[in-house]
């Protein structure tokens, strides 16, 4: 990121317009403000489109897309996102509706107070700076938007995920119970439905029990992503709320997408509900969906027990999802305690020799009769010879990645088989699919209706350019560029890791100084984000959740 010195751009009003806020210039994120009223109003007169000259041609439009940062004392950043009076000035505000909501007439406290936010690091010491903060999502007493005004719609994108129903349900339920929203559209096939497919409407009616179902009712797709066209879309149809539900590659999509509706001018508030299997998105405890994969998972995992122990030198091998990060497997594997070895792509592995992964299967058969082995898909990539790997990459610009599951079974029979001169059973099981299509369990159901209701709130409220989810078991608003920035990992040399090397009793497959460049890489990255005093969000979260 370029310097401060070296950027000139205005800086964004907050929220709340009464309250004045230090500036900084020491904050990695912050920007000078230092711009011309001339220059923003020849950026607006300079518009070319007839749309965005007659939706309000004399608006001055502000063309920062950088964060928007607050400061206080103590060390104190808010690490704020966009409102729509960030670029339309002097918007009218409404009371919200839900003060007159006889559901929550029991509500202490309706509304979410504006200063309110969410510390992105909880463990402190002493003398340690308050550090980075999100605003806290929830309902506000004001709201830029009527509700007959509203006309909102709803894209998922990218692969399938258990609960993405329930997010599609209570976003269609919430608008329409909490704030009387009854225009509301589902975008059908991902991006590329809002210019080459049709929008079916959505009601409560509609969406009544498509939570018991698995994948998602308005289809899904990768790739397709036309920004102008998108935004085309969302300009005839008169689209003010936009929802978007997906991974990294999608909550990009949606900032370049909020970009553009920046650019031109328009009403209209566009939110992210972050789902990725994988639980690979940064800054959150957690992604929807994940518990339902590690739960479902596990009849995988005991299924392959079964089959292992049941014969002379079972060897039962396990492929879950985790293209870049091993949480399913981990977690999976700390859940089942019948795995042996568990193998994630953060945690590099060897085959042959002392310490490796042969090594190990050989002691496990003599000593137990059988071994479970978990591998995450993304595992052992190095391994592979140059053969099978691909240098191609799916429409979402992932990767694609060979069979690593079946690339080392047969690894497995070959080296025990024909080298060792073993009889071996081998039985291998890839239940990504079956994963990724059942229905969302009783914890993610409710988890995506906290999700659904924090992106109704906030768009709302007139918050636009920002995902949801929980932060340290708080839900906050978050802008696009922190949870699509850099993946989520599991750390190896966190204490989480150290539990499963402990269960399973496998190697680490490190000698010491692959551990000690492996904490010097720790260190380098951005604690905040990465950790919490050494413990991986997931852990902490279910930490405080037990308390």
């Amino acid at each position: 990121m370029a310097s401060s010195a070296s950027i000139s751009r205005p800086r964004f009003r907050c929220f709340d317009p009464t309250n004045s806020y230090p500036a900084t210039t020491d904050h990695p994120r912050y920007f000078s403000s230092a711009v011309s009223a001339t220059s923003s109003s020849s950026y607006s007169s300079s518009s070319s489109s007839p749309r965005e000259n007659g939706f309000r041609s004399t608006m001055a439009i502000s063309n920062n897309s950088e964060p928007k940062i607050v400061t206080g004392e103590g060390g104190y950043v808010l690490e704020d996102v966009p409102h729509l009076v960030d670029y339309i000035p002097d918007l009218p505000t409404y009371h919200n509706p839900l003060q007159d909501n006889p559901s929550y007439s029991v509500v202490k406290q309706y509304f979410v107070n504006a200063d309110d936010t969410v510390a992105q690091k909880i463990v402190v010491h002493k003398d340690s700076p308050r550090g980075t903060h999100f605003r806290r999502s929830g309902p506000r007493q004001k709201v830029y938007f009527e509700s007959d005004e509203v006309h909102a719609c709803i894209v998922t994108c990218g692969g399938l995920c258990p609960g993405l129903n329930t997010v599609i349900r209570e976003i269609v339920c919430g608008l329409y119970h909490m704030y009387h929203v009854k225009r509301i559209l589902g975008i059908e096939g991902g991006y590329r439905g809002f210019y080459a497919r049709n929008t079916v409407p959505l009601t409560p009616k509609v969406v009544n029990d498509v939570h018991k179902r698995g994948g998602t009712i308005l289809g899904t797709s990768r790739g397709g992503h036309d920004t102008s066209k998108i935004v085309d879309s969302i300009q005839d149809r008169g689209i003010n709320q936009v929802y978007v539900i997906g991974g990294d590659g999608t909550q990009k999509g949606a900032a370049v997408i909020f970009e553009e509706i920046r650019r031109r001018g328009l009403k209209v508030a566009v939110a992210g509900i972050p789902k990725t299997i994988d639980n690979d998105i940064p800054v959150i405890d957690k992604s929807f969906g994940f518990d339902s994969a590690v739960e479902e998972a596990q009849r995988a995992i005991n299924a392959a027990h079964v089959e292992a122990e049941s014969v002379e030198n079972g060897i039962g091998v396990v492929k879950l999802m985790g293209r870049y990060s091993g949480f399913i497997a981990m977690y999976a594997t700390l859940a089942s305690r019948d795995v042996d070895c568990c193998l994630i792509p953060e945690s590099p592995f060897y085959l042959e020799g002392p310490g490796g992964l042969y090594e190990y299967i050989e002691k496990r058969l003599k000593e137990d009769g059988h071994i479970v082995i978990v591998i995450a898909e993304g595992a052992g990539e190095v391994l592979l010879s140059e053969s099978l790997l691909k240098d191609e990459q799916d429409a979402s610009g992932n990767k694609l990645l060979q069979d690593v599951g079946l690339w080392l079974s047969q690894n497995i029979k070959d080296h025990f088989t024909k080298q060792r001169k073993m009889n071996i059973t081998l039985k291998y099981i890839d239940p990504t699919y079956m994963i990724r299509a059942i229905p969302g369990n009783a914890s993610d159901n409710v988890y995506c209706t906290l999700l659904a209701h924090s992106a109704i709130h906030g768009a709302m409220a007139g918050y636009t350019g920002f995902t949801v989810g929980p932060v340290n078991g708080r839900h906050a608003y978050i802008p696009f560029c922190r949870v699509t920035e850099r993946q989520n990992k599991v750390v190896i040399t966190d204490r989480m890791w150290a539990r499963l090397l402990s269960s399973t009793n496998q190697p680490s497959f490190l000698d010491l100084k692959e551990v000690a460049n492996k904490v010097a890489e720790t260190k380098k990255e951005d604690a905040e984000d990465q950790l919490i005093d050494g413990e991986n969000h997931i852990e902490a979260t279910a930490a405080s959740n037990a308390k």
